[in-house]
């Protein structure tokens, strides 16, 4: 796993059990994150709890995910169902024309996600995203006054 880049403040991680854990060198960033970590917190809990920024923290994660004392925990994400991107997809189309699902594809992809997977506590700052395309106001204002609805509508 690559936490060069991209956002990894939702990123959870735990230590790895290992017994030859006073081989390492750890220096004070690395030893207050690894010691931090409890496989329950996300890296942003975590940033606030050791008063380190998150390009510390990255760097940190990083070498100590490089070390293999940390692995990542996968916790199940509630993803936008297929429904949500369609009608996604309409609205925007009805807002710019044809390239909607082309738009909807890229914002997903900027986010760093694919239609499969894109989770539901996103949805607003996609909607914002896509909302930035359109360029006659009184479009935009009713695409998020639509999407905003479905949201509700869905429970996101």
């Amino acid at each position: 796993m690559d936490l060069s880049s991209g956002d990894i403040s939702d990123l959870i991680f735990k230590p790895v059990v290992r017994d030859d854990l006073g081989n390492f060198s750890l220096d004070g960033h690395m030893l207050s994150v690894l010691m931090a970590l409890d496989g329950k917190k996300a890296l942003r809990q975590v940033a606030q709890e050791t008063g380190l920024n998150m390009a510390t923290l990255r760097e940190a994660a990083g070498k100590l995910l490089e070390l293999k004392l940390i692995e990542t925990v996968e916790v199940g994400i509630a993803v936008v169902d297929n429904e949500f991107i369609s009608y996604m997809i309409t609205e925007l189309s009805m807002a710019i024309g044809p390239l909607g699902e082309v738009i909807v594809e890229d914002g997903l992809e900027d986010l760093g996600f694919s239609r499969n997977n894109f989770p539901t506590h996103r949805a607003a700052e996609l909607i914002n995203l896509l909302a930035q395309e359109i360029q006659r106001e009184e479009k935009k204002t009713e695409f998020k006054q639509n999407m905003v609805k479905k949201i509700r509508e869905k429970g996101y």
